[in-house]
């Protein structure tokens, strides 16, 4: 059974499509349909990860196409017009790109995505080779977890080292897990219920536990 959280590379794609700084403008815009990908890195020499072209890398092109003279010099002295006017991956992309490494968790993932407003990131290894990519929706595979898989890892890392010696049972269903049964120190709620949010998977915690009788 797997305890513990998650990482990048239990959940990225290792075949990846990316393109060289000179890729033209319509090739980058074909992969993206053919692999159905909404970013590529740009690598050079070795797999070295040195940018990302997006979607919004693109778009620019489309959105300033009928822009009349006095609007493109605004937009020149901003600085927009360069990725209209860009016909190579190396004048389109992002950089320095943001990536993330394989062994950072999914919630580093998550936050790094969050932050930077991304929705792929290049998984790259110390020297910046590109090792794979991990997207949005590879984080949410944690949430695809059989409630069996899910209840026996609370069981294990929660209940065994909370509630040795008590009465309290786990069970899940759809991902909420719920402890049951006889607990004599109510202290311990709050304690459990943020041991077992941090179990990948887990959607929601209930607690259907019960003083023991007597005096």
């Amino acid at each position: 059974m797997r305890t513990g959280p998650h990482t990048v590379s239990d959940v990225m794609t290792h075949t990846v499509v990316a393109v060289g700084r000179e890729a033209p403008f319509k090739e980058v815009v074909e992969l993206m349909e053919q692999w159905q990908v909404s970013a590529v890195p740009v690598v050079e020499s070795e797999s070295r990860v040195v940018g990302v072209v997006s979607e919004a890398d693109l778009l620019p092109k489309e959105e300033f196409r009928d822009a009349d003279p006095d609007q493109r010099e605004q937009l020149r002295r901003l600085g927009d017009l360069a990725k209209a006017g860009a016909v190579t991956a190396g004048e389109l992309m992002s950089s320095p790109a943001v990536c993330v490494r394989a062994g950072a968790t999914l919630a580093e993932a998550a936050r790094i995505m969050a932050r930077r407003h991304v929705k792929r990131l290049p998984v790259v290894n110390t020297e910046n080779m590109l090792e794979g990519v991990v997207s949005r929706s590879d984080l949410l595979k944690v949430f695809l977890r059989s409630d069996e898989d899910i209840a026996e890892e609370v069981r294990h890392t929660v209940a065994a080292y909370l509630f040795p010696d008590q009465h309290v049972t786990v069970s899940v269903r759809e991902g909420v897990v719920t402890f049951g049964g006889t607990l004599h120190n109510r202290n311990l709620v709050p304690v459990a219920a943020r041991l077992a949010r941090a179990v990948e998977g887990v959607i929601d915690i209930r607690m259907d536990l019960t003083p023991p009788s007597g005096p």
